[in-house]
């Protein structure tokens, strides 16, 4: 049986409204995100399918790899049991179906009806074949929890196995959500190239850049794992400095624009014993390209103060791990004024703490609000002051109302996302940066000229 990390309060039933995560067999598209993996699922009739499209249709439209054999189970399983379901699922998708990794994700029915789902699994498993299981009923949390539940399920269940001589400069990243992130597949590939960039091996484990399947084999054998978030990560990087004595380095912020990526590279840099001048080289070669860009872009922004409104004040509606970036980057590097800050993917109690801290690290000016119902946050909006100020709103198509209430421009960058179609753009590094100016910009500048 699959351990399980501490249970969300996304748990809890509750009603709401205009939700912006899906439930733990939502991590299904964390399988699906692993070039070699294949998940199948035990659950109910449409609850894949549903999960799935709701990620990768409305987070950015991006599409994927959709073939997910289901049990599918209905009144006759609830009666009798769906084991043997589940067992001819198996057998037959060994058949007609290739992959590296199976990975076998259960739904709410077979943990309410109690199927053995385990004994089956193993039973597969010593037959030879590479299939882990994932408890993953709806009920424990959300796909945030799901995600942690299957990470944890491939590394003792199938990576244990290939564990060997460290690799001392081999890195395990553990980071953004996949497809819950819109920006989840660009982002990795920056911070990929990112790391590479100093002379590391890198198991980015998710997205085009990955090897895929077998970087899962190597997670055992890593000198180290980064955990770039505010929290997601950072118990499976406990669990590996407990069973492997793997050490971890923590970086709460997800670097975006030269500030905060040279203060990052600097920093794995000193944990991993780097030679400070390639560093420094890496860092150096990257920042005169980004500032290039940046003085062709200030004869734009020199002159555009007559011409268009610029926003003066930020506010930002999304999942930590971008609201933390987004925040850090526009106040710091852009200087905008904080003004709202609102945290919506409903983290484990456990790791608020964290999070406040690293938002007050940035700006005490204004609290730090946790909330995923859109009743709630309209409400936390709408008494948000912005006297003096010109906002500009960072959230999802769920503010897209209250964005035009404000007279403030909306940049989508969580879920949902349905007026962005989003391919392999990143926000994050020197790379994403400068995208992300891009987006900003046109923005204002399309909002005055078709206001």
């Amino acid at each position: 049986m699959t351990a399980l990390p501490p249970a969300s309060p996304c748990a809890e039933s509750r009603p709401l409204e205009q939700v912006r995560y899906v439930c733990a067999l939502g991590a299904l598209a964390s399988v699906i995100a692993i070039p070699g993996a294949q998940p199948m699922t035990h659950c109910g009739p449409g609850c894949a399918s549903k999960q799935f499209h709701a990620l990768s249709g409305i987070s950015g439209y991006q599409g994927g790899e959709f073939q997910v054999p289901s049990t599918n189970i209905g009144n006759r399983e609830v009666i009798f049991g769906g084991a043997d379901r589940l067992d001819t699922v198996i057998a037959a998708t060994l058949k007609v179906m290739e992959a590296d990794l199976f990975v076998v994700l259960s739904g709410c029915v077979p943990a309410l009806i109690g199927d053995d789902v385990g004994n089956v699994v193993a039973g597969h498993r010593q037959r030879g074949v590479p299939i882990v299981l994932a408890e993953t009923s709806g009920y424990q949390g959300n796909n945030f929890t799901g995600h942690e539940i299957v990470v944890r399920a491939i590394i003792d269940q199938f990576a244990d196995a290939h564990a060997g001589p460290t690799r001392p400069d081999l890195v395990n990243v553990w980071s953004l959500l996949p497809y819950q992130h819109p920006f989840w597949r660009g982002d990795l590939e920056e911070i990929h190239r990112l790391l590479e960039g100093i002379g590391l091996e890198v198991n980015i484990l998710f997205g085009h850049s990955s090897q895929g399947v077998e970087e899962w084999r190597q997670v055992p054998n890593a000198g180290f794992n980064l955990v770039l978030g505010p929290w997601l990560g950072l118990e499976t990087a406990r669990h590996l400095e407990a069973k492997y004595g793997q050490p971890f380095l923590h970086r709460p912020t997800l670097p975006i624009g030269a500030r905060e990526t040279g203060a990052f590279l600097r920093a794995v840099g000193a944990f991993t014993g780097r030679d400070p001048r390639r560093v420094e080289r890496f860092i150096a070669a990257e920042e005169r390209r980004y500032y290039l860009y940046l003085r062709d872009f200030s004869s734009f922004y020199a002159g555009c103060t007559s011409q268009y409104r610029l926003p003066s004040a930020l506010i930002v509606v999304s999942d930590s791990a971008y609201a933390l970036a987004v925040a850090t980057f526009m106040i710091e590097q852009l200087g905008l004024v904080p003004a709202g800050l609102i945290v919506t993917e409903n983290p484990p109690e456990a790791a608020r703490p964290g999070i406040v801290a690293a938002f007050h690290a940035l700006t005490d000016a204004v609290p730090v609000h946790f909330a995923d119902d859109g009743y709630e946050i309209d409400r936390i909006l709408r008494a948000t002051d912005l006297t003096g100020h010109l906002p500009i709103l960072f959230g999802t198509t769920w503010e897209g109302e209250m964005a035009k209430a404000l007279d403030a421009p909306l940049i989508e960058i969580g879920y949902p996302c349905t007026d962005e179609v989003v391919l392999s753009r990143a926000c994050l590094g020197y790379r994403g940066a400068l995208h992300l100016i891009e987006r900003i910009y046109t923005t204002v500048v399309r909002a005055e000229t078709m206001g």
